[in-house]
């Protein structure tokens, strides 16, 4: 299973994120977020189905990941492809949310 249930604390350097090659599916947030909570069927839906690496990464003060993605609300979706930005979802509630990602997918 690809999708990430649990966030991850100790953040990955920005390093790392651009050099994983392919599809990466970010998840910017917190455990204790309400609209993250809400998020999490639709996003594990969308990444069962087009069978992504997730990534959820806890963030917040200090977190460096968070800040050089400019991410400002809770959750942040950034889909990448071989480290570089294709598509950005903030707050989505169910899979007609997540259509911005869906369109950067091939078919």
């Amino acid at each position: 299973m690809r999708f990430m249930h649990d966030h991850v604390a100790a953040e990955p350097a920005r390093a790392e994120v651009d050099a994983q090659a392919g599809w990466l599916l970010l998840e910017f947030g917190t455990p204790w977020c309400g609209h993250c909570q809400a998020a999490q069927p639709a996003l594990q839906a969308f990444v069962d189905a087009h069978d992504l690496p997730h990534w959820k990464i806890e963030d917040g003060k200090g977190k460096l990941l968070g800040r050089s993605f400019q991410v400002k609300l809770w959750p942040t979706v950034i889909l990448l492809r071989d480290g570089k930005e294709v598509a950005r979802v903030v707050r989505p509630v169910n899979v007609a949310d997540l259509a911005t990602l869906q369109s950067a997918l091939p078919d």
